[in-house]
């Protein structure tokens, strides 16, 4: 399911840096705290232990995290970062999401049809040729240099070779500094193992975010080459006895993003004008996914992916916002703002080199608000087909048509030569399509459109016409053909030509769209980003000139190292203990969603030694993105899985306390005690042990 138009608002979420204290950070592997970690737990990474880590960890390219674990291609990461593979292949009859899968020889492994690994080769400062190329520029054109610096360094990063290659130009501490990452990619992936969801997802909502936990979430994924599993002699070597109270744990993965140095005049307006109304607008949405999956198992199985996502999502912006509206750190924020003011009104050169910024960002966010509801709902989708895949499809069709006419210094990032084998293999994808499910998201989308545009907008009028969302959402996805990934493929090889000719009513009505688009995102760009992209660049060059390298970047979804150790916290008069254990689950099971446990465990009790430690906390700096992070020891082993954080963790986006903010995770010790005895796989147990199929 494509999830483009679930969250079409992440251009107006800004990350920056933050200042480090205690175990805080999510460092770039080329500058990690060496003295700190000299200083506070006598290690000292060598060059071969980064390059193994570097290495051995994996980016899903859809926004998680994970790890290779054998020579083999194994791969550890959640359950919940496979949610989509497993709905994809889930037949009639089988619902693997649910119920599990294992494969029980590589031969069993099914390709799962739109997942990507990435692993990071190599980065390359490249700050001084993308200032070059932007210096002294605004709106548009800065626009323009941007996209055309960006497309050449990353065309000349893959050398011809995208299919294998994929290469990002990354802006760190907000425009200080600017790195190339390059990465191999594996498209080819395989699922070996997942358990069920009730089980890895055990506890549902009401535990979701907190601790202590009892969750399996995890799955293994396999990357395969040419046919035959690839070849991966960096993994991390998994320890089955997981860490030990108090000890030095590092988790490697890619946080999404944070706005911990954001200045606080765009986190107010990100609060007031973008968080509330889409929380608002997620909970209709639930509620519209709630009642389509009550109709049937079909139905709940159609909208499982997207539900657990808004779930989640609503989780979160709840605890955003009880950080964005809490006084201490609104002043806290402005103190800090108003102090690295001063220290450029202190300094004539300092003034003229780089203005009022946060003059110009008062104006970019006025803007910005005004222009608001059109970008999100006919530019970014929003207003056609929130989580529909024919949508979705029709759109990139359309739009990459359009975009590969042009020159690659000109194209969206998306479509430029060394990000196309991501889209093609999204298009060929053979994925199912569920056509009343489309026609619900469909009808739903456009009636926003009309309640938040208004019923007299012209383009309202022109794009519904005479009839209601639910006759057109019926009639496009009734019509059309692209569920078909032949007819897909044909149209994108076909380009422009293809997509003129074509009558199907998808491509007819996307096609009609996107001239209005195009037309809403360049003066959102020009009016909105530019301007706040470049005074975002005067702060945060101003506080790289005031702090260097000595703090973190702000997290961007690339590699990042945190470390910390194993350590419980003190929630109101009593201290949570860092670890749970087998024999806790069995009690707080009752029998009932969603503390129900499968069958498999049920079975399983008597054979398990249930001191066994299933769950853990620690100290370490992770936001979303981590999820599918391995936790490794000061060796390079594997002694857990990051799979969530506590409700604490929630406001780390802006602001990171280590007195109660903890990263949860499955110990590896639960993980091989699983895998032995409840599901009886010897196979991917003696893998792990050994590190070889």
């Amino acid at each position: 399911m494509k999830r483009w138009l679930l969250l079409g608002f992440s251009g107006l979420l800004l990350g920056a840096a933050a200042g480090a204290m205690a175990d805080e950070g999510m460092w770039t592997l080329d500058h990690l705290p060496t003295k700190q970690l000299q200083q506070r737990y006598g290690f000292t990474p060598t060059p071969q232990w980064i390059d193994l880590i570097q290495h051995a960890a994996v980016r899903l390219a859809e926004g998680c995290s994970g790890s290779f674990v054998s020579a083999d291609g194994l791969v550890m990461t959640n359950h919940h970062c496979a949610n989509a593979c497993l709905s994809q292949l889930s037949g009639s009859g089988h619902n693997y999401m649910a119920d599990g899968y294992v494969a029980m020889k590589p031969e069993d492994e099914p390709k799962c049809p739109d997942v990507e690994l990435n692993q990071l080769d190599s980065i390359t400062d490249v700050t001084a040729r993308v200032n070059a190329a932007t210096n002294g520029k605004t709106g548009a054109e800065r626009i323009k240099a941007e996209r055309a610096i960006d497309s050449q360094l990353e065309e000349q990063c893959v050398a011809g070779d995208a299919k294998s290659w994929r290469c990002d130009v990354i802006s760190l501490y907000h425009g200080g500094r600017y790195a190339l990452y390059k990465y191999r990619r594996y498209q080819d992936v395989r699922l070996v193992f997942a358990p069920e969801q009730s089980i890895a997802f055990f506890g549902g909502d009401p535990d979701n975010f907190n601790f202590p936990r009892y969750d399996l979430d995890v799955t293994f994924f396999r990357a395969w080459v040419d046919g035959k599993p690839a070849k991966t002699p960096q993994f991390l070597k998994f320890d089955p006895h997981g860490p030990k109270a108090g000890e030095l744990t590092f988790v490697v993965g890619n946080p999404g993003s944070t706005q911990r140095e954001t200045p606080w005049i765009q986190l107010a307006a990100m609060r007031d004008d973008t968080l509330i109304p889409l929380y608002g607008y997620l909970s209709d949405l639930r509620g519209v996914l709630w009642q389509y999956g009550r109709a049937g198992t079909q139905q709940a199985k159609e909208a499982q992916d997207m539900q657990f996502g808004i779930e989640n999502t609503l989780k979160v912006f709840k605890g955003w916002l009880a950080t964005l509206t809490n006084e201490g750190f609104i002043t806290h924020k402005q103190k800090s703002d108003a102090a690295l003011r001063d220290w450029i009104a202190a300094d004539p050169a300092r003034r003229a080199k780089y203005g009022d910024p946060w003059a110009e960002l008062a104006k970019a966010q006025q803007r910005g608000k005004e222009l608001q509801n059109r970008y999100l709902m006919i530019a970014g989708g929003r207003g056609f087909g929130v989580g529909t895949q024919l949508f979705a499809d029709a759109m990139t069709l359309v739009r990459g048509a359009a975009q590969r006419a042009k020159p690659d210094t000109e194209r969206l990032p998306q479509f430029r030569n060394a990000n196309l084998p991501a889209v093609e293999q999204s298009l060929e994808a053979k994925v199912p399509v569920y056509p009343e499910y489309e026609r619900t998201m469909m009808a739903w989308s456009m009636e926003k459109m009309r309640q938040i545009l208004g019923a007299d907008d012209a383009f309202v009028h022109a794009t519904l016409g005479r009839q209601s969302p639910d006759e057109l959402a019926k009639s496009l996805v009734d019509g059309t053909k692209l569920a078909d990934p032949a007819l897909r493929k044909q149209l994108w090889d076909g380009g422009e030509k293809a997509i003129e000719a074509s009558t199907d009513p998808m491509i007819v009505f996307a096609r009609k769209i996107e001239p209005t688009a195009t037309k809403l995102r360049k003066q959102y760009e020009g009016e909105v980003q530019a301007p706040t992209t470049k005074a975002g660049e005067a702060i945060a060059q101003a506080r790289f000139a005031r702090e260097g390298t000595s703090n973190y970047p702000d997290a961007t979804f690339t590699l990042r190292l945190s470390y910390g150790k194993v350590v419980g916290w003190k929630e109101g008069d009593h201290q949570v203990p860092p670890f749970t254990d087998f024999a806790g689950t069995y009690r707080r099971a009752t029998g009932a969603d969603p503390f129900k446990l499968p069958d498999s465990w049920i079975k399983a009790k008597d054979s398990l030694d249930l001191s066994t430690p299933f769950d853990f906390v620690t100290d370490n700096d992770i936001i979303g993105g981590n999820s599918g992070s391995p936790v490794i020891d000061r060796d390079g082993h594997a002694v857990g899985l990051i799979f969530d954080g506590n409700i604490h963790s929630i406001g780390g986006d802006f602001v990171y306390d280590g007195s109660n903010n903890r990263a949860v995770a499955v110990d590896t010790a639960a993980l091989m005690e699983a895998v032995r005895k409840v599901y009886k796989l010897p196979r991917l147990a003696d893998e792990l042990a050994n590190g070889h199929l």
